[in-house]
C-alpha cells in the first residue's frame, strides 16, 4: 500500500516515513499543499496522511479540491489543535479521520489500515490459502497454525499475491504495492522479498512465471 504524506516540518516528514515505511507502507512525501496537488495528478495513492496548518495551500483545502474533483483516497488529516471545532472543520472539509499531534506512530498506522479496510468495504477478511493464513487486522500470518515471523514488506508482499490467488503478479505491480512513489527500489529487492517468504512458507508455496511475475501455487 503506498501513502502520500504532506507536511512543512522536515523533522515530521522524516519521522512518519521512517514509521509507516517499517509498517509495511510504501511513501512519498510533499512539502506543501501546491506540491501535494501537482504530486495527486501524476499518482494515485492509497491514502494521504495530511497536515493541516502549512503556508499557503492548508490541508483544508488540499482535501476541499480532492474531493471537489471526486477524488476519494482516504484522507487522514494532523494538527496540532485539539479543539472540537478544528477537527470539524476538517471533517467537513472532506477528510476521513483526524489525529491530534503529538500522536502515538503505532496508533497512526493502526488508523491507516481501518481507513484502508474501511475503503476496500471490508473487515478485513482472513486469507486462507494451502495452510497458510493472513490475517490484515491482527498484521499476522500462521503456516499450518504456526505464527510465522514476516516483515512488513513481506506481509504486504504476501496479501498481494493471496488476495488474488489466481493472478500473477509482475515485478512492477509488486513494487507498487511495497514502495513509494519515486522511492529508488533496489534491483533485486522483490527477489529477495520472495526468497525470504519461501523460506518461511516452503519453496513451492510462491511460484515464479518466468518472464511474467510470480504468483502462489494453485490448491491441487
Amino acid at each position: 500500500m503506498r501513502l502520500l504524506v504532506v507536511d512543512d516540518d522536515p523533522s515530521v516528514r522524516e519521522a512518519l516515513e521512517l514509521v509507516l515505511d517499517l509498517n509495511g507502507f510504501g511513501v512519498s512525501t510533499a512539502t506543501d499543499g501546491a506540491e501535494a496537488i501537482r504530486t495527486l495528478a501524476v499518482d494515485r495513492p492509497d491514502a494521504v496522511v495530511l497536515d493541516v496548518l502549512m503556508p499557503g495551500l492548508d490541508g483544508l483545502e488540499v482535501c476541499r479540491r480532492m474531493r471537489a474533483i471526486g477524488d476519494r483516497t482516504p484522507v487522514l488529516m494532523l494538527t496540532a489543535r485539539a479543539e472540537v471545532s478544528e477537527r470539524v472543520a476538517g471533517l467537513e472539509a472532506g477528510a476521513d479521520d483526524y489525529l491530534v499531534k503529538p500522536f502515538d506512530l503505532d496508533e497512526l498506522a493502526a488508523r491507516i489500515r481501518a481507513l484502508l479496510r474501511r475503503r476496500a468495504g471490508t473487515g478485513a477478511p482472513l486469507l486462507a490459502h494451502l495452510g497458510v493464513e493472513l490475517d490484515p487486522a491482527a498484521h499476522r500470518v500462521t503456516r499450518d497454525g504456526v505464527e510465522v515471523a514476516v516483515s512488513p514488506r513481506e506481509f504486504a508482499l504476501l496479501q498481494l499475491l493471496m488476495e488474488r490467488p489466481g493472478t500473477i503478479q509482475s515485478r512492477t505491480s509488486i513494487e507498487e504495492r511495497l514502495y513509494g512513489f519515486g522511492e529508488e527500489v533496489e534491483s533485486n529487492a522483490v527477489e529477495v522479498h520472495i526468497h525470504g517468504l519461501r523460506r518461511k512458507l516452503g519453496a513451492q508455496f510462491i511460484l515464479t512465471v518466468r518472464g511474467v511475475g510470480y504468483r502462489v501455487r494453485p490448491a491441487a
